[in-house]
């Protein structure tokens, strides 16, 4: 099952218009929600934030937050999901292609929902990574549908067998091609600040409340991209990788080439996160 506007339909009775403007433009807005023993994860979060994507590029949702939690908790139940994740993006609809906006918007939504495991052996033994220049639109703080630069910088990393890319924009870095990046240094964080260049993730915001909770110093500033290959632990983050560390950057192992303390303290805190979301069910 699928949900199509408000409603839960079998995806075999679902068809898209060729002139949905978000097969033609990419003019739209998503999120990805994940699922932990059947609970959504920051649902409130990624719907605030979708409304906030949508209100960037002019577009009302079609939904209030509360009618969308209630469909998207039914469709979960409906496909008996207990680990996954649910994905959500909602188009300017369908009208005449023309760049300038319809006159008359009808936005359209779909929602679905997949079962997948959490990263675990990633989050244990790290990934590897390569540093690429970051060639996107200055407005990545809206989690639009326009992604071929971060498809062309996740493609580079596999190309290269590596697991993500890190966007270097004049120097500095900004973040994955799907992910926050982090760096520490002397235990202390240093993530970009969440301005146009970068998404805010929901689990930017987790890791960073974590880290505060915890006593770690956050510095929400730039940093370079010797800063990053000098450092002590690299970092990603994101709903589907979590928290994970980085071990080698461009063929260079990070520091020892072992995940480091800080990354395990976040992803032990991160855990009893997940935990609660069953005591708070319960």
């Amino acid at each position: 099952m699928i949900l199509v506007q408000d409603q839960l339909k079998d995806q075999s009775e679902v068809r898209i218009d060729i002139e949905d403007r978000g097969y033609q433009f990419g003019d739209g807005v998503y999120e990805v929600v994940r699922i932990y023993n059947g609970q959504y994860f920051g649902m409130e979060e990624h719907l605030i934030r979708l409304e906030r994507s949508a209100r960037e590029i002019q577009m009302t949702l079609p939904y209030s937050i509360e009618l969308l939690k209630e469909r998207l908790e039914k469709l979960a139940k409906a496909n008996d999901i207990r680990d996954g994740h649910v994905y959500l993006q909602i188009t300017r609809g369908v009208a005449e292609r023309t760049h300038q906006f319809p006159l008359q918007q009808a936005p359209f939504l779909v929602a679905y929902a997949r079962k997948s495991p959490r990263p675990l052996s990633k989050m244990k033994d790290g990934i590897t990574a390569i540093t690429t220049e970051d060639i996107r639109w200055l407005r990545c703080d809206i989690k639009s549908l326009n992604l071929l630069g971060n498809v062309l910088g996740k493609q580079k990393a596999m190309d290269t067998k590596c697991d993500e890319s890190i966007f270097i924009r004049n120097d500095i870095v900004t973040e994955g091609s799907s992910t926050n990046v982090y760096i520490v240094k002397n235990g202390e964080i240093w993530t970009h600040p969440a301005n146009n260049f970068i998404l805010n993730g929901i689990t930017r915001q987790v890791v960073l409340d974590i880290a505060k909770e915890t006593g770690i110093t956050v510095h929400e500033e730039t940093f370079t991209k010797n800063e990053l290959m000098d450092a002590d632990e690299v970092i990603i983050s994101s709903t589907t990788m979590e928290v994970t560390p980085v071990i080698s950057i461009d063929g260079t192992q990070v520091s020892n080439g072992e995940p480091g303390k800080v990354a395990r303290t976040l992803q032990e805190k991160f855990n009893e996160r997940i935990a609660q979301l069953q005591r708070v069910k319960n």
